[in-house]
């Protein structure tokens, strides 16, 4: 197949996903071409049967904003005459489901399919903007197949936008044949001393992801035994974490790292991984932990209870619940042979998102809307 995939190329779950997924396809035989306005963070270096498209954008003094959504447009028409593009795979429904339609209707086809994947905020926060929301819920429903990366963000499109719709559930997914425990004394010296456990946590550093929390959640961990808090990432929020964390004295013991491209061999050090965020539709960073071998303690939000199995692969909470969250570290980091447990049934849950299995999905699924089952099926 020649399949154009559209996504925001920067430090996020949903560009992480379809970057991985394009690099699984091309490894297959499939002809990739990436679109959008800059290279993804994910694809680095070149790779076979792999091509990046960028959008250029122009100034005009005519113009206040840039006009992406049509630059975008206009590219896909140009990559699917040259290309000869099958379908365009767009993760995140605005702009790009609504960029697909105008190319498609440009390109005049019936013969060329728009698939949109549904990943979160897209849905649960940008789409329900009233100035949004109908054209959200129109490319949604024009799109000729829609997925969504949990059963919760499925139900969540269907209640929010009232749409009489196929969804397909298809999770996110993580390569276990890079992604498990490898780790490095070399590296962890850098982190921690040998006695001290260390607890990581990724973000965006965006209020929904709750980081303050993550801080709050360490400091009761750090009053009963030694430990590290590595967080990645950057966002809005970080300088007020940073603040935080002197405020309660505890700034010593925590490290910020910025912005990582490659967090494997970070994971592999970890002992605990932290998610308390108030929004997740699936929680990729924590499912990337636990491939990883690494315990988490989770909100019972979104899809995060369909990732995590509670009282196995780790814990999970209610939104804000510090003292229980910190409770269930606590239990964790302090008993060695429980920890192992928990540390193994996360790897093994990890397993059961493969990458391997996950890419067969959206394979089949591509087959069965180019055929036009899924039009018909609606």
């Amino acid at each position: 197949m020649n399949i154009g995939i559209t996504c925001y190329p920067t430090y996020g779950g949903s560009g992480v996903v379809a970057t991985e997924l394009g690099k699984a396809l091309a490894e297959r035989g499939h002809a990739v071409h990436f679109i959008s306005y800059a290279l993804p963070m994910r694809l680095t270096g070149f790779m076979d049967n792999v091509v990046f498209h960028e959008v250029e954008m122009s100034s005009y003094p005519l113009f206040d904003f840039p006009l992406y959504t049509l630059a975008l447009a206009s590219k896909m028409v140009e990559v699917a005459k040259y290309e000869n593009l099958d379908l365009f795979h767009c993760h995140y429904a605005i702009p790009h489901a609504t960029s697909a339609y105008l190319a498609k209707e440009m390109l005049a086809s019936e013969r060329i399919k728009v698939i949109t994947t549904l990943h979160g905020t897209d849905i649960t926060l940008v789409g329900l903007e009233p100035s949004f929301l109908p054209v959200m819920k129109f490319s949604i429903e024009r799109s000729d197949g829609v997925t969504a990366v949990s059963r919760f963000l499925k139900e969540k499109t269907l209640t929010n936008y009232g749409i009489d719709k196929d969804i397909e559930v298809i999770p996110n997914f993580v390569d276990t044949r890079k992604y498990y425990r490898n780790p490095e004394e070399d590296v962890r010296k850098h982190f921690a001393s040998p006695n001290e456990k260390i607890l990581v946590h990724t973000s965006n550093f965006r209020p929904v992801k709750r980081v303050p929390d993550v801080i709050r959640i360490f400091d009761e961990v750090l009053k009963k035994l030694p430990a590290r808090l590595v967080i990645i990432g950057d966002g809005p929020e970080r300088s007020q974490c940073e603040l935080l964390s002197r405020e309660l004295g505890i700034h010593e013991h925590v490290k910020f790292l910025g912005k990582q491209t490659d967090v494997i061999h970070i994971l592999s050090l970890a002992d605990l991984f932290l998610m308390p965020s108030q929004s997740e539709s699936f929680g990729l960073s924590a499912l990337e932990a636990m491939a990883c071998g690494v315990p988490v303690i989770s909100s019972s939000v979104g899809g995060l209870p369909e990732l995590q199995v509670h009282g196995q692969t780790g814990y999970i909470a209610e939104i804000g619940d510090i003292e229980r969250m910190a409770k269930y570290a606590i239990d964790l980091l302090s008993n060695s042979s429980k920890h192992q447990i928990f540390a193994k049934a996360a790897r093994e849950r990890a397993l059961e998102f493969d990458a391997s299995k996950i890419v067969t999905q959206y394979e089949q699924y591509y087959l069965k809307v180019l055929s036009g089952a899924e039009t018909a099926s609606r």
